[in-house]
């Protein structure tokens, strides 16, 4: 009998792709969620069972959610691409698609390297309920710690939307684009190397980069937009090496499953980078920093408690 139904996997897919993109930690929520629900979801998802194929379709799901910001970014990343071989071609960081280009690579390699190094350790010993509800009360706090040190001043705040007259032919992408390319690659790798810290079940990765984006001086919506765009190659490289297994015998019985959870999580992912993407123009961290600590804190008293 299949250790996945198809609600759960539709159910899964469709929580994946919303808290993947939501500063409020897919995994974290992918934990949890079957642990308090209990019964028969709680024990097909558990991600730290042995055997349990529940954390290759996690992973799996990522691929779904890659996808959706591919689609969303596809202008971005058409000029993304198009500035990288411009720059390979004329052997020169010129323009500003060609800058973003190498920025995104670079800010990509810290957590490249660490999740291959890390990631089995990380989710093997740490991919409990308990621990994840710690964790996600930590991001809710380090969301709210911010948001208040930005207010105080410490995190700069580049200019917003408004362009230079030369500039007012750009779309409000182009010009984001723009104020993103402005970072060193110093920056930019720390930035990048923020997303280690979504290793941690309860850990946001939107939610680690926006805030790293914040304190190197981008403002919400650009941090958010840069968070996007280097989320894309990780999180879809890191499903990628997961298929493999499901076409193999992990994935056995469960395939169906997992299709339809993938249809779910694109769908989420769509809406929520679309809903994100606004919201960032003119709000803040501090709903998700309040979610978080309350979620976490909740969690954990009822995991403790019941």
């Amino acid at each position: 009998m299949s250790v996945l139904s198809y609600p759960e996997a539709i159910g899964i897919g469709l929580l994946q792709g919303v808290t993947e993109l939501f500063p409020v930690s897919s995994l974290g929520h992918s934990i949890l969620l079957p642990a308090l629900l209990g019964g028969h979801w709680k024990q097909d998802l558990d991600v730290s069972a042995e055997g349990s194929p529940y954390l290759s379709v996690l992973i799996g799901l990522h691929l779904a959610t890659a996808l959706a910001l591919v689609v969303y970014f596809r202008k971005d990343w058409a000029r993304v691409i198009g500035g990288l071989v411009s720059s390979v071609r004329e052997r020169r960081i010129a323009t500003v698609e060609q800058r973003l280009a190498w920025l995104l690579i670079v800010a990509t390699i810290p957590v490249g390297v660490a999740g291959l190094a890390l990631d089995h350790v990380f989710r093997s010993t740490l991919g409990k309920p308990a621990p994840t509800a710690v964790f996600l009360t930590l991001n809710g706090i380090v969301l709210y710690v911010t948001e208040q040190l930005r207010r105080g001043g410490t995190g700069r705040r580049r200019a917003g939307s408004s362009a230079a007259p030369h500039e007012a032919h750009l779309s409000m992408e182009e010009l984001s684009d723009r104020r993103i390319a402005g970072l060193t690659f110093r920056q930019a790798t720390w930035i990048g190397a923020a997303q280690i810290l979504a290793l941690l079940p309860g850990i946001s990765r939107s939610g680690s980069t926006i805030s790293a984006g914040i304190f190197r001086g981008l403002n919400h919506e650009d941090s958010a937009r840069f968070a996007f765009l280097l989320a894309t190659p990780v999180i879809g490289a890191a499903a990628l090496l997961k298929v493999p297994e499901l076409l193999g015998p992990a994935g056995d019985g469960i395939r169906g499953q997992v299709l339809a959870g993938s249809v779910a999580a694109f769908a989420a992912g769509y809406v929520a980078v679309r809903f994100l993407t606004k919201y960032f123009e003119t709000r803040t961290l501090t709903p998700f920093a309040v979610y978080c600590t309350l979620a976490g804190l909740g969690s954990l008293a009822w995991l403790t408690l019941a």
